[in-house]
């Protein structure tokens, strides 16, 4: 399967890159091989819906979701990060969300790496949150089922920090994806995120 970045050129390399890291610390991804173009990401065909998918056609529940997203991060956080400037530092996702899991025979696997780096995990549990809470306050028909989400992420011990939620919010609003009414739905966004880890 060949994935174009939205980053442009360097963007492929480094996704490849991040990938074949976690994976060699058996962090579960699709497998990348070499690309004759920058620009393209060469990675394994995997077979399953994404979580989101499987969530909409009722054949996973909303805790179960939370609850694997939850574990997804704490494996992740397992990896250390790849330079040796902060012993505290691991590699981080920060757009782990249920269409970023592909549910396969073999169990989830985390795609779309764009936006990886290294830091410190509050910052990634802050993401995933943040990202659920836009949802569950949006008044969309998802509203429900990501605040059960959200609410199973949060009853794992999670790692959420409050500079890690700080940060998160302040990312999503500069994100130039995002229209003004996700911005919008921000602060309520923090507030149920703050009702729920009381």
């Amino acid at each position: 399967m060949r994935r174009g970045p939205g980053g442009g050129g360097g963007a492929a390399a480094a996704a490849a890159a991040v990938m074949s890291y976690v994976a060699d610390h058996g962090y579960p991804v699709p497998r990348v091989r070499p690309s004759a173009s920058r620009t393209d990401l060469v990675m394994e065909r995997l077979s399953g819906p994404t979580m989101l998918g499987a969530l909409l056609e009722g054949s996973l529940g909303t805790r179960q979701a939370g609850s694997t997203l939850a574990g997804l991060l704490r494996r992740l956080h397992a990896v250390p990060g790849r330079g040796a400037d902060d012993p505290g530092a691991r590699v981080l996702h920060l757009d782990l969300h249920p269409d970023n899991v592909i549910l396969t025979p073999d169990g989830p696997r985390v795609i779309d790496w764009t936006n990886a780096e290294d830091g410190h995990p509050g910052l990634d549990w802050g993401m995933s949150a943040v990202i659920l809470a836009q949802v569950a306050v949006g008044g969309e028909p998802l509203a429900d089922p990501a605040r059960a989400m959200l609410t199973a992420l949060l009853e794992d011990p999670s790692g959420v920090t409050e500079s890690g939620l700080a940060q998160a919010r302040e990312r999503r609003a500069a994100n130039p994806t995002m229209s003004p009414r996700e911005v919008e739905l921000l602060p309520a966004a923090e507030d149920l995120i703050r009702t729920l880890i009381r």
